[in-house]
């Protein structure tokens, strides 16, 4: 046994010897000192057939006879040189690929090239990075390295990275890994079948799938990239992010790890548990729940659907703000409104509107637009309490066969109640009411009844623009298919009324005095008056009719004041938010959902019955 191991010994040192030979001869000379530090080749594995090749010793010095060569860097002479001729050499060395551990070496040819075979609790170091794995192919011409089982990567402490496979590019500075990776930092755990990743600017990018895990979300995406300097994942096709309390899905998305901040950047739908928003660009907290929203952004709660091209909305108080292009629509009755800045309180549910706000309700076919300086909708938050809609300062109200204006309007969606407060004056074809104050019952979204309170007066217009005119103090006004048809007046009756021949000759001119009275109307215009206790009653021919004869106390014809579409959709005098919306008034007596007809009531609308909350500075 000890003659065959000297065979062995003899024959591999004449092998040795003969192939250190031809590589002299292809470099040139070199001094002593530079010959003593060369490496020799890899043993041949069939050189040794049952015997195990030396291990390498680590942070011991090295003898360059018994030292397998693992970079071909090592295979070079280095000269002497000064300590400061030895600084920027001894830093690019520190930057190659350095093994630092093994359990087993063995030198190979593969496709040509030749290869370290590293086997066992193998370790590699570049720089701030170390390479973990059970095997690697160590590619000796170049910077290359190919691991194979339990393969970790970890840079500065901060990453690391996991799989079956990787391929290590030390001169490019990047790593691809496979096989179920995980990479993970201080800040999140992410999950994806390949991953490549760049270590010197710190950034992965994954294109089969991901999966970001942290303690409260969980998002995925079909491909991304990870900046570990910024901490911010760019997500792209079929984006999702889960949550306890919501739900986004997306197609372009960034997201902040550290701030755990979402940044859109297309269509995206965020899902809640108290209302869902939908966005095409901005950002949302995961962690406040706040949203700041732009282009066709919108909020959908249960009562509510708020938009516009500047949303903010705050999840956890239940604030939303909306700017530009605003709309908000009562999910409830189907009721849009348009303004310049919009204002929504959930818990209280509460929305304003101010700007050039116009109200859109679809009546009877027909469209219903309003327009004030303000408008407040207020939805029930408890039994009893009536769903509210109050319009302020200079309303106006435009639809195809009715017209109005008044100082302010209330409108209880509850019962079907509107109230026009303060000079409020309607219009319906050739006629005009007004009063103190108007109360309009709605039946299926068309007007069933009208009350007109306190000095009511109705002036219809003829063919000849004569104007009969009918007074009282208070007033019922009739309607069938939304057409005014019968009207009875209350107390204090007075009446003018012109009579034609095929309406074109004044025949003459009925005046009466009377308590109560009927008006029977057909299309809009006065046909017929009844009269019911004691009238007063005078027939005047034409000829005898003085200019006084032809108007009552108190009249006048307010045309120039009616609005048509045009106006009620005109933009107003911009106005600015105010810092904190005024605390509104209740209703008054008499004049809440329920009063019976006939009451009177206050001359002033009822404007929010909940204290608003101060809005975001």
């Amino acid at each position: 046994m000890n003659i065959t191991k000297l065979v062995y010994s003899i024959l591999f040192t004449l092998l040795s010897l003969t192939v250190l030979a031809q590589e002299q001869q292809q470099k040139p000379p070199v001094n002593p000192r530079q010959a003593a530090q060369q490496v020799r080749p890899p043993q041949p594995p069939k050189i040794v057939p049952k015997q195990q090749p030396p291990r390498p010793r680590l942070n011991q010095p090295q003898q360059a006879p018994q030292q397998p060569r693992t970079t071909p860097q090592q295979d070079t002479a280095r000269p002497t040189q000064t300590p400061a001729q030895q600084g920027p050499q001894q830093q690019g060395q520190q930057e190659r690929v350095q093994l630092e551990n093994t359990e087993e070496l063995i030198g190979t040819i593969i496709n040509g090239k030749r290869v370290n075979k590293l086997i066992g609790n193998v370790i590699f170091k570049q720089k701030e990075t170390f390479l973990y794995a059970d095997s690697v192919y160590q590619y000796r011409d170049s910077e290359i390295l190919e691991a194979f089982g339990n393969v970790r990567i970890n840079q500065a402490d901060t990453v690391t990275m996991t799989g079956t496979k990787a391929v290590y590019d030390g001169a490019a500075r990047t790593a691809k890994m496979s096989g179920g990776v995980t990479m993970q930092d201080p800040s999140m755990t992410l999950t994806t079948p390949t991953l490549d990743y760049n270590l010197d600017t710190r950034t992965a990018v994954y294109t089969e799938g991901g999966t970001i895990v942290q303690p409260n979300n969980r998002l995925q995406s079909q491909r991304g990239t990870y900046d570990t300097n910024t901490k911010i994942f760019t997500f792209q096709q079929n984006v999702k992010v889960f949550s306890p309390d919501y739900e986004i899905t997306a197609q372009n998305m960034r997201y902040n790890t550290e701030t755990e901040i979402v940044y859109f950047q297309g269509p995206t739908f965020i899902k809640g548990q108290n209302g869902d928003l939908y966005a095409e660009q901005g950002t949302y907290n995961t962690v406040t729940k706040v949203s700041r929203f732009g282009r066709n952004a919108y909020i959908v709660t249960p009562e509510y659907r708020l938009g516009g091209d500047d949303l903010y909305y705050d999840e956890a108080s239940g604030y939303g703000e909306a700017k530009v292009n605003m709309t908000m629509r009562s999910l409830k009755d189907d009721v849009t409104i348009r303004g310049q800045i919009g204002r929504y309180w959930r818990d209280q549910g509460i929305a304003k509107v101010w700007g050039s706000p116009v109200m859109e309700s679809i009546m009877d076919g027909d469209t219903l637009y309003m327009a004030a300086d303000s408008l407040i909708s207020r939805e029930a938050k408890s039994d009893g309490q009536p769903s509210m809609l109050f319009a302020f300062n200079n309303v106006k109200i435009f639809k195809s066969d009715l017209q109005g204006t008044c100082d302010s309007l209330s409108y209880n969606r509850t019962d079907s109640l509107m109230y026009m407060h303060r000079n409020p004056t309607l219009w319906s074809e050739q006629s005009q009411i007004v009063g103190d104050t108007i109360r309009i019952h709605m039946r299926n979204k068309t007007i069933d009844k009208m009350y007109v309170f306190s000095n009511s007066f109705i002036t219809s217009e003829d063919t000849l623009q004569n104007y009969n005119q009918v007074k009282g103090r208070n007033m019922v006004a009739h309607f069938q298919n939304g057409r005014m048809r019968r009207v009875n007046v209350n107390g204090n009756g007075e009446s003018i009324y012109f009579a034609l021949e095929g309406d074109s000759v004044l025949t003459g001119m009925n005046r009466a005095v009377c308590s109560d009275m009927v008006l029977n109307f057909a299309e809009n215009k006065v046909k017929s008056i009844t009269f019911l206790v004691n009238p007063e009653a005078k027939f005047i021919p034409p000829h005898e009719l003085q200019t006084s004869d032809r108007r009552l106390e108190g009249f006048a014809w307010l045309e120039e004041l009616r609005p048509d579409k045009k106006e009620v959709l005109a933009p107003r005098t911009p106005v600015k938010a105010p810092a904190t919306p005024a605390k509104a008034t209740t209703p008054a007596k008499g004049k809440t959902s329920g009063s019976k007809a006939g009451q009177s009531g206050a001359k002033k609308p009822a404007a929010g019955a909940a204290k608003l909350k101060p809005a975001r500075q």
